[in-house]
C-alpha cells in the first residue's frame, strides 16, 4: 500500500474508534439509586450468627433497590443534618471510596445524592482479583482511600486509618449480605498497581481491598 495511503487508514481508523469510545462513554449515564429501605432484615443478633464468607456466586444482576440498600448500608448517609455515615472513619474525615463494577461498566458511589456515578464504561470486573469467580459475580467493589483528604499525619497512621476504616465498612456489607441471604467475600488479592492504572486514580488514591457481593450459587 502506498505510505501516504497507509497513513490516511490508519489516522481514519484512529478517529473512527476514538469516535466510537466517546460514543459508548455517553451511554454510561449516572444512575438515581432509590431511596433505602430502612425496615425488614433479619435481627442483628442473627445476621452475625449467618454472616460468612462465600467465593461460589451465581451471575444473576442485583435489583437496583437491593443495589441500593447495600451501598446505603455499607457507608451511605445516616444522619443528614451532619452527613456522617453507617460506617466510622478518623476524625470523620471519609476518605474512603466505594467503586461499584458491574457488567455495564465502573460507577462510583456518592452517598450525598444517592447516585452511582459513571467511571468507565468497561466490564473490568475480572481485573479487581485474582480469583477466577470475580469476573462473573454481579457486583465487584473496590475500596479506594483518598489520602488527599486524611490531612497531617505519618505514612503509618494514615494507612492504619485507612485500613480500619475500610474494614468497618467491608462488615457492614457482610451483615447487610447475611440479612438478606446474599453471599460476599473480601478480598486482599489484587493487582492494586494495574487495577489502579486501568481505574485511572490520582497518586494519593490507594486500593485498600476489594468485596464480591452476589447470590450464593445453587
Amino acid at each position: 500500500m502506498n505510505p501516504k495511503l497507509f497513513r490516511i487508514v490508519c489516522l481514519g481508523m484512529a478517529m473512527l474508534l476514538a469516535f466510537s469510545a466517546y460514543a459508548l462513554a455517553q451511554d454510561l449515564k449516572s444512575i438515581q439509586l432509590p431511596q433505602p429501605q430502612m425496615d425488614g432484615g433479619k435481627p442483628l443478633m442473627q445476621a452475625l450468627k449467618e454472616r460468612k464468607s462465600t467465593r461460589s456466586f451465581s451471575s444473576e444482576k442485583l435489583p437496583r433497590q437491593t443495589l441500593g440498600n447495600l451501598l446505603w448500608a455499607a457507608y451511605g448517609i445516616n444522619r443528614p443534618d451532619t452527613g456522617q455515615r453507617t460506617a466510622p472513619s478518623a476524625m470523620n474525615r471519609q476518605e474512603i471510596d466505594i467503586y461499584v463494577a458491574t457488567a455495564d461498566g465502573l460507577y462510583l458511589y456518592e452517598a450525598k445524592d444517592n447516585t452511582l456515578q459513571p467511571v468507565l464504561m468497561e466490564d473490568f470486573r475480572a481485573a479487581t482479583g485474582m480469583q477466577p469467580f470475580v469476573k462473573d459475580a454481579p457486583v465487584e467493589l473496590v475500596y479506594v482511600a483518598d489520602y488527599a483528604r486524611m490531612g497531617r499525619g505519618t505514612d503509618d497512621e494514615k494507612n492504619l486509618y485507612a485500613a480500619a476504616d475500610t474494614g468497618f465498612i467491608g462488615q457492614n456489607v457482610y451483615l447487610f449480605c447475611a440479612s438478606e441471604e446474599l453471599a460476599t467475600v473480601v478480598r486482599g488479592s489484587v493487582d492494586r498497581t494495574a487495577l489502579a492504572k486501568t481505574m485511572k486514580l490520582r497518586p494519593e488514591q490507594k486500593i485498600i481491598l476489594a468485596q464480591t457481593v452476589g447470590y450464593p450459587k445453587k
